[in-house]
């Protein structure tokens, strides 16, 4: 597997690692196999190396001395706090791109939550939570504020514990199409320019997902 063009290796090893967690192929105390990376990506120790720790400084990871890495455990306060901040920062960075989407950002937008209901009706949960993640950047590139956006990149990357994983696909597809309906109401705020409502349903629209609801 190829790094793509432009991105460096340490990234391209960082975002392959970052995917298995946000997917459930990689959970919470996993040691990762370094040598098993190094072989499925073609790439060196150093890279891989440094990849980790990176990981491991965003949060991700943890680092044992004579053991390697592991997937960090996220207890349910610490995803309340990153939840709390993520819709407040999500909020803010809509409300400062209403003004700039032009009717391309909508229709995008559009396209996505169509695509978000299929991934539901078909129980393709990771493929929704890629999707979900595109139809948030779609205004989150607009919203002119680099620092925001970076904010908002490392705090959704320590979020990503809160897998969307469930034994009861169908209750889960319950709680995902509620979730999906306010994808659709936000993007009917962004067209009425409706910035208040727009930051009410932001911040709660980031709420937990936990197992009283699944």
């Amino acid at each position: 597997m190829q790094a793509p063009k432009y991105q460096s290796l340490k990234d391209h090893v960082y975002d392959y690692i970052a995917q298995k967690i946000q997917d459930g192929t990689l959970l919470p105390n996993q040691k990762i196999n370094e040598a098993e990376i190094c072989k499925k990506l073609d790439i060196s120790r150093t890279p891989t190396r440094e990849a980790l720790f990176q990981l491991s400084s965003d949060n991700l990871l943890d680092y044992i001395p004579r053991r390697g890495f592991i997937v960090k455990p996220f207890d349910s306060k610490e995803k309340l706090n990153a939840s709390q901040i993520i819709g407040a920062l999500d909020a803010l960075a809509a409300t400062l791109a209403a003004d700039n989407l032009t009717d391309q950002d909508i229709k995008e937008m559009e396209a996505i939550v169509d695509k978000i209901q299929n991934d539901i009706s078909q129980f393709e949960f990771s493929d929704y939570y890629k999707d979900q993640y595109k139809f948030h950047n779609v205004y989150i590139r607009q919203c002119d504020n680099p620092n925001v956006i970076e904010m908002l990149d490392s705090l959704k990357n320590s979020f990503i514990r809160q897998s969307y994983l469930s034994k009861d696909n169908n209750k889960l597809a319950l709680v995902l199409n509620e979730v999906n309906t306010e994808h659709r109401q936000i993007i009917e705020y962004f067209k009425t320019k409706d910035k208040e409502k727009l930051e009410a349903i932001l911040k709660y629209h980031w709420r937990i997902i936990d197992n009283e609801m699944l």
